[in-house]
């Protein structure tokens, strides 16, 4: 790999996905003397202990000041350096949006949030560390490119992919351990490209983050239960998105369904569905994520089963779509 760092399914299943993002940051500050990180006193807890443990003196802990760690990112990154910030997606997405979208954005500099605890992978710790808007806000900023990997693995091939390619980048990662969905690093990631999980054409799922392990695990109960195939697309990039995959999917299954762990708002479904409306291409479409209110507290698997974008949810809105009747008749020529 590029990024001189690889990492495989027994790495990720005996750390938490955001250790794998500090073994690989890790990793690059020890090669490149550019490189440095930053964190607005959460060093801890978004596992930068490998960082510390190799190059101690690029660390830089400016507080609980995520509007300075912000406005010192800029600063170094305009005098040449590479600088990684470290925060909770919360606090960076919402009470840094001002210093992200003038510091970082508009002055387009080489600066990587690695966003944690998104979502509500934190759900015990209450609304005030949910990031379900967080997308909805960072998508919407000029030059800043928006990953939400997967698992493990899909955080290493982020954190190479940014620190390879010049500008803002906002990778956002889960708190905990999430599940394994790839082996290795190697099974084509690339920045805008979603990847195909399961092959499918009865109706597609587009997932993200922690949502796609679980859109998997429903395309293989429907395959089963009700000989469905689904197909599941990996929507990692959700800015600069794939307009090319989704509209292959429109045109191959007339179903849509996104799931993720943000709401219904702004996120992946509406960056989604933006493609399919301006496309002009006609299909049943459902969207899956948190509503219009704040997320309950709670577990985060517990919070997923309540909101519907679990396994289980996945599989009642499949079948809901498949039975909607969007067309008079089945003739779909005239829509193309």
């Amino acid at each position: 790999m590029a990024g001189g760092f690889v990492y495989n399914a027994i790495d990720q299943t005996e750390v938490a996905t955001a250790e794998i993002y500090g073994k690989a940051l890790a990793d690059i500050i020890l090669k490149d003397p550019k490189v440095v990180a930053i964190t607005a006193d959460l060093a801890k807890s978004t596992k930068l202990g490998d960082v510390l443990k190799v190059c101690p003196e690029r660390v830089i802990n400016v507080g609980i000041a995520e509007q300075d760690m912000f406005g010192v990112a800029a600063g170094m990154a305009k005098a040449g350096c590479i600088p990684f910030l470290s925060g909770f997606s919360a606090f960076t997405s919402m009470r840094a949006c001002d210093q992200l979208h003038t510091d970082i954005c508009y002055q387009n500099v080489n600066a990587k949030i690695i966003a944690t605890h998104a979502g509500t992978s934190f759900g015990q710790a209450g609304s005030t560390h949910h990031a379900i808007v967080d997308l909805a806000i960072t998508r919407a900023m000029p030059n800043l490119t928006v990953i939400v990997p997967a698992d493990g693995m899909e955080t290493a091939n982020a954190v190479n992919a940014a620190y390879n390619n010049f500008g803002p980048y906002y990778i956002r990662i889960n708190r905990g351990f999430d599940r394994v969905l790839y082996q290795n690093m190697d099974y084509g990631f690339e920045v805008g490209k979603a990847v195909e999980i399961n092959p499918g054409t009865d109706i597609t799922v587009i997932a993200c983050g922690s949502c796609v392990f679980q859109a998997k695990q429903a395309a293989k109960f429907l395959e089963n239960a009700d000989g469905l195939k689904v197909r599941v697309l990996n929507m990692h990039t959700i800015k600069p998105i794939d307009k090319e995959a989704i509209l292959k999917a429109v045109m191959d299954t007339r179903r849509i369904i996104t799931v993720e762990d943000h709401s219904i708002i702004g996120g992946l479904g509406s960056a989604v569905s933006e493609v399919v409306v301006e496309a002009g291409k006609a299909c049943a479409f459902k969207m899956l994520g948190h509503p219009d209110k704040f997320a309950p507290i709670g577990l985060h698997e517990d919070i997923m089963a309540e909101v519907g974008i679990d396994a289980n949810g996945i599989i009642a809105a499949v079948r809901e779509v498949m039975h909607k009747d969007f067309e008079e008749d089945d003739n779909w020529d005239d829509e193309f």
